[in-house]
């Protein structure tokens, strides 16, 4: 098979081609980048899901067996477009005005595309430490489909150096993120006619209770504040994303359900806001419900739960980052990603990537091209780098 070629600038367009929307598999993607990868020898592992309809990539360029390699990671899925007003087609890119126009361009497929355009040129400098590339699905819902392959490269590898993680960061080195757990709450009641209220037991009423009871402690994490003074807003943060109740103006409702979620900063204890709200509801709200009718109840059920990525400052890989983001200093974000999930698996990690989190999941997403130069000169960079070790 000839090997294939593509620039930066292609790469990006075939990526942005396959709508990868996180509901639908990526396997078209995965197979084209095997296929790629395979055109310049480079063998591919799979770590797909349990019914097969999506996968992580695995790679090496170089001495697989040797410590202290560089990873590469990205997540292949991408938010949905829809009730979005885009002015061009989402999944072709658009030029336009020195900017890149499509969903992905800037979270996170850029800097996919930088990295398997550099592929040539690592395979060129004859590395004598590995670069791996790490793909991985399902990371707008959860950072789920990164932990198979992570216990993959733990199994099967030599510990890497350091994992560079290229969410958009505008080329900036982060080595801090808080992290993220969301949940569905469903509150049961009793429904009855709404001129009997003492007989039924409002589901929204109570629901209402709880999200309050939220709010409440969300003050008190702005309170508390953040010690290191490096985050965006600098204080853990709760949200109350969706909310479903009832069925007419004169009825009880029986049920009301509310999706919420809290951005944890890393030092902070990641159970403590859900274990309040349990408390609160065990003890103050169902007792109240339950007097009416003994059957009502409250459930909180996992949405998804990531880590937070706490600074390792001084740590090597780090150092090697920063050097080659021609950077001084580390810099801390508000939005979650898998890097917290490598870093708990005594991987050092880092984030670092094109594009800007600002543009990311909003119609006409897009990235500047001076960005994409910037990545493409860090992966020149980062060949020299292995062509040197």
């Amino acid at each position: 098979m000839p090997a294939q070629r593509y620039s930066t600038r292609e790469m990006i367009a075939k990526l942005i081609s396959f709508d990868t929307t996180s509901r639908n598999s990526n396997l078209d993607l995965i197979a084209f980048v095997e296929d790629y990868l395979a055109s310049h020898g480079i063998t591919s592992t799979r770590v797909a899901n349990e019914d097969n309809t999506k996968s992580n990539l695995f790679a090496t360029i170089g001495p697989r067996e040797r410590a202290g390699g560089i990873v590469l990671s990205g997540h292949t899925d991408v938010v949905p477009v829809d009730g979005q007003d885009w002015e061009s087609d989402p999944f072709e890119v658009v030029e336009r005005d020195g900017y890149l126009f499509g969903r992905g361009t800037s979270d996170m497929k850029s800097f996919i595309g930088c990295a398997l355009a550099a592929v040539p040129d690592f395979i060129a400098a004859d590395p004598s430490l590995p670069v791996h590339l790490a793909l991985s699905y399902d990371e707008e819902v959860g950072c789920l489909g990164v932990r198979p392959m992570i216990e993959t490269i733990i199994r099967d590898l030599p510990r890497p150096q350091v994992v560079i993680v290229g969410e958009p960061s505008n080329m900036k080195v982060v080595n801090a993120h808080k992290g993220i757990r969301s949940y569905y709450t469903t509150v049961t009641g009793l429904e009855f006619h709404s001129s009997q209220t003492h007989q039924g037991v409002s589901a929204i009423q109570y629901a209402a209770e709880l999200i309050t009871e939220l709010m409440r402690l969300a003050e008190e994490m702005r309170q508390r504040g953040d010690a290191s003074g490096r985050f965006t807003p600098p204080y853990t943060t709760i949200n109350i994303g969706m909310i479903k109740g009832g069925t007419a103006v004169n009825i009880i409702p029986h049920t009301c359900s509310f999706a919420w979620e809290y951005r944890s900063l890393p030092d902070a204890d990641e159970t403590e806001i859900l274990t309040r709200l349990n408390a609160f509801a065990e003890k103050v709200v169902l007792p109240r419900m339950r007097a009416v009718y003994p059957k009502t109840s409250i459930t909180t059920l996992v949405r998804a739960e990531s880590p937070g990525l706490a600074a390792c400052e001084g740590d090597p890989g780090e150092t090697l980052v920063m050097k080659l983001a021609q950077c001084n200093t580390a810099e801390a974000v508000s939005y979650n990603t898998e890097a917290g999930l490598f870093q708990m698996a005594d991987i050092p990690t880092v984030i670092c990537g094109p594009g800007s989190i600002d543009q990311a999941h909003k119609p006409n997403e897009f990235i500047a091209l001076s960005q994409i130069a910037e990545c493409d000169r860090f992966m020149a960079r980062l060949a020299d780098f292995v062509r040197r070790a």
